[in-house]
């Protein structure tokens, strides 16, 4: 008679995180590669709620973003840097002076939005082709 073999998995579908633990020099050169190397990156607190709804809701349609879990003493350094850069990549355009709140979440390169934007742009049907536009979906 054969043994069975007992079922295990190692495997997570959370994804991969990127704790801003830098002791002493700027977050920014990470943070930028992060934007520049992935589709889709959330950055955020690691105990925040809203943080853990939009890594789920991109998780559930398949896409598997970068997360930069932000922890307290860095959050003020990271947020002006992203404020500063998205005030740079939309020049010229109206209502871009508004700081950045976590969870930021960026596709393709630029900041797309937070919770509010992610869930609108999910329940209109309009996320999953942004999703596809970035390279984060291959259907």
């Amino acid at each position: 008679m054969q043994e069975a073999i007992p079922y295990r998995t190692n495997w997570s579908r959370d994804p991969p995180t990127i704790a801003a633990t830098n002791t002493g020099g700027s977050d920014e050169p990470m943070v930028m590669k992060m934007i520049s190397e992935n589709p889709v990156v959330v950055f955020g607190e690691p105990s925040c709620c809203m943080c853990h709804v939009v890594k789920k809701l991109l998780l559930g349609l398949g896409v598997n973003p970068a997360v930069y879990e932000v922890e307290e003493d860095h959050a003020v350094a990271v947020v002006e840097f992203l404020t500063r850069m998205n005030i740079g990549l939309n020049e010229g355009r109206e209502g871009t002076r508004s700081s950045v709140q976590f969870p930021a979440v960026f596709v393709g390169g630029k900041l797309f939005g937070g919770l509010e934007r992610v869930m609108s742009t999910h329940i209109s049907g309009e996320l999953v082709p942004i999703l596809k536009d970035a390279g984060a979906l291959w259907l």
